[in-house]
């Protein structure tokens, strides 16, 4: 069990295992990005906003990379991210021998934790990972490593500046602070460049009549309640499954689609070429992909699903769009096209939408992203919400401007979060590939660094003077002895 001293032991093992193979490998590289203050305060070289896999993943790579990184997370320490907070799955999709954030490093894998205190026979009867148990690997994947994660700290402005710093400001337990960073990481999660997606009848409905499947809401207040649940993807069913546990009446699940999805598309090209190779495809291939993995849909995993059907109480109500919702006596009355609902509570698992609006924090470099709706593209696919508004982003999940010149330092922020899908592939988020992003971030940092600096590197190379010779390793040869043998001949 977790927590016992053999535990507790082979942890121990593993993390001698872990600085073993990084001495093998030379890693960390030693710091060689140009140090550079601004009024007398020390720049960061990296800021990562969002201390969750994402971000871990993106520091990690550039420490190992020889790069300074920070991260902030406005959660308490041990809750970064969804998966103890806002996310209700009981086990992840993704399958349990993914290396996930593990950099290519097999003592920082999953597997390598798990085994290291339960053995290989829990290994082997392991089916899928357990959420929470997801968090507690995580976790100590930032101890491991060491990373330099700053929690409490709220960041309530971004503003790229034309020397070519990004200066960010912060509401932390110890009160306001402003930091400067020449490169900063957005690895906010699935709603980082926004928040949830509602559908605009929520704006005339009392708030304390319902909530989105990412809102931190307590499922025991649901108890004898009436239920529905907008969606059929997998927060859906886990909302709903959710709701039927913690004791609700009934959930009824209201579905537009005549079907629910069954194949998982993005499954099916999970592989290592389109990890590798997506960011490289010309726009129109990354459009029409794209498209068709967002018409198609994801469905919910089977686990997910049978955890609703399994109670008498959940109905799946297909075809089954909204049409209008009224309130009366604080019952909502949901009209569609199989009639009434009567419900006491709602749930609105509609994903998410990109709102630069929404996050007063990006407030100034909004009006000058580039996203993929600004270009003058030649598509057969009719273009989605989301894909119009997704960045345009550069090779290293830069952000460009609409304007050039008009936001200068913009290109200094980076964008390691959901809707970098559009231009890189799902390297950003999801577990599957985290590795090749946050790679392909930290190498795309490094170059960007060493470009900005050649100059300076350029004289630390021309003032190295660490000799490999002394000088009293060989003895010239005798001159005139050449010049004897020359009159001979």
């Amino acid at each position: 069990m977790a927590g016992t001293p053999l535990a507790a032991q082979g942890l121990a093992q593993l993390q001698a295992r872990l600085e073993q193979d990084l001495a093998w490998l030379e890693l960390p590289a030693k710091r060689w990005v140009v140090t550079r203050e601004h009024e007398g305060q020390p720049i960061l070289e990296v800021a990562v906003i969002g201390g969750g896999m994402a971000g871990m993943a993106a520091a990690a790579s550039l420490t190992l990379t020889g790069i300074e990184a920070v991260m902030f997370d406005r959660a308490p320490a041990g809750l970064e991210g969804p998966w103890v907070t806002t996310a209700r799955m009981e086990t992840l999709r993704s399958p349990k021998q993914l290396t996930g954030p593990a950099l290519g490093l097999p003592a920082l894998t999953f597997r390598a934790w798990f085994e290291a205190q339960f053995g290989l026979e829990a290994w082997a009867a392991l089916d899928k990972i357990p959420r929470t148990q997801w968090m507690d690997y995580l976790r100590w994947y930032r101890q491991a490593l060491k990373l330099d994660l700053r929690n409490e700290h709220h960041v309530t402005k971004i503003e790229p500046r034309p020397e070519g710093l990004v200066r960010l400001v912060m509401a932390t337990p110890s009160g306001q602070q402003t930091v400067y960073a020449r490169r900063v990481v957005l690895a906010t999660g699935r709603d980082g460049l926004g928040g949830a997606y509602l559908p605009e009848i929520t704006a005339t409905l009392p708030r304390a009549l319902w909530a989105h499947s990412s809102d931190k809401l307590d499922y025991s207040t649901l108890a004898g309640k009436r239920i529905g649940v907008i969606g059929a993807g997998a927060s859906a069913m886990d909302s709903a499954a959710t709701a039927l546990e913690a004791g609700a009446s009934s959930v009824d699940l209201l579905i537009r689609r005549p079907d629910l999805p069954r194949i998982n598309k993005g499954k099916g090209a999970g592989h290592a070429g389109m990890n590798l190779g997506f960011v490289d495809l010309p726009d129109a291939w990354k459009w029409r992909i794209r498209h068709y993995l967002g018409v198609e849909q994801v469905p919910a995993p089977r686990g997910s699903t049978l955890r609703v059907s399994r109670h008498a109480n959940a109905r799946f109500n297909l075809s089954c769009p909204l049409e209008a919702i009224t309130v009366k006596d604080n019952i909502l009355l949901v009209e569609t096209p199989l009639g009434q609902f009567e419900l006491d509570f709602l749930i609105f698992s509609t994903g998410f939408k990109i709102d630069w609006w929404a996050r007063p924090e990006y407030a100034s470099i909004a009006p000058h992203v580039l996203a993929w709706g600004h270009r003058k593209l030649e598509l057969t696919d009719p273009p989605s919400q989301e894909m119009l508004d997704s960045p345009d982003l550069g090779r290293a999940f830069e952000f460009q401007e609409i304007t050039p010149g008009a936001c200068p330092g913009l290109s200094n922020i980076h964008c390691f979060c959901y809707p970098a899908a559009l231009s890189h592939g799902t390297v950003s988020g999801d577990i599957p590939a985290i590795t090749e992003g946050a790679k392909r971030l930290s190498t795309g940092i490094a170059s960007l660094f060493y470009r900005e600096d050649i100059a300076e590197h350029y004289k630390r190379m021309e003032a190295y003077a660490d000799p490999e010779l002394l000088g009293d390793e060989w003895t010239p040869a005798n001159t005139l002895h050449y010049s004897k043998v020359d009159s001979v001949l």
